[in-house]
């Protein structure tokens, strides 16, 4: 019984936390009308998340694209297919890797830094001097940064495939000697615009807006002290992941059912 109980609670502190949630995203969408004429803040917001992560999603999309290379190369050899190492990479990091290695590496990186700012405001309580001052905060700090995560995902996403196939192109044909017109013809065949490309930004979307609505409600809703904002980070690297993982497979089983 004592199992039973714990199981309810933390179904029940679940449910409300999703219900909560989900308002939170109404109060953004409600607001996104407004923040927009305060582009400027919008733009700040984008390059200290967005721009900032640039060197971090770079060097992760290479190593990951040498790293499918290799081993895509070492398993098609056995099959004598090795022509087809160009369609394996693209596929791999337009479908999967790139939306989601990249939003794990945003949440890590910029959904944390979005947490504890602004629960830093929430424990100096500029958040509650804004209020006094009839100030909305959710407009003012919120939806700036909730929109920057969201543009910028998606835009690091298309870096980290691009600087991926390039990794895979080095070490499959400078290192493992596959015939660099077969890498991209093979590639150019089998690579649709839609159901690869726009299907892996579409996800690269709903990834963005999932880390970036989690880390601006987490940090808004942390306890103000130095041991609730750093509960709330965690929290947010965790969830985020979660989140990433469960709207992937979704997505996939949504968009790549009948292919």
């Amino acid at each position: 019984m004592r199992l039973l109980r714990e199981m309810y609670y933390i179904l029940l502190d679940f449910l409300q936390s999703m219900g909560a949630c989900w308002l939170f995203l109404l109060r953004i969408l409600r607001c996104i009308p407004g923040a927009l004429l305060r582009w400027r803040i919008i733009w700040q917001q984008i390059y200290s998340v967005g721009a900032m992560s640039l060197v971090l999603i770079m060097m992760s999309g290479l190593f990951v694209g040498m790293v499918l290379g290799l081993q895509g190369f070492n398993t098609l050899s056995k099959f004598a297919a090795t022509t087809a190492l160009g369609t394996l990479v693209a596929l791999s990091l337009l479908r999967e890797l790139g939306p989601v290695v990249t939003a794990l590496l945003f949440s890590g990186r910029a959904g944390t830094a979005l947490t504890s700012e602004i629960g830093l405001m929430r424990a100096t309580e500029q958040i509650a001097g804004m209020e006094m001052m009839a100030v909305d905060p959710i407009r003012r700090i919120v939806v700036p940064r909730f929109l920057a995560g969201a543009i910028s995902v998606p835009l690091l996403t298309m870096i980290f495939s691009a600087v991926g196939l390039l990794g895979g192109y080095l070490v499959g044909v400078s290192l493992m000697g596959v015939d660099p017109g077969a890498f991209w013809s093979q590639m150019r065949t089998n690579v649709d615009l839609w159901d690869d490309v726009i299907n892996g930004l579409i996800k690269s979307v709903v990834f963005g807006g999932a880390c970036s609505l989690l880390a601006v409600y987490e940090g808004y809703y942390s306890h103000p002290t130095a041991e609730g904002v750093s509960r709330a980070t965690t929290r947010t690297v965790v969830n985020s992941a979660l989140a990433v993982l469960v709207l992937d497979y979704l997505l996939t089983a949504l968009m790549f059912h009948g292919v």
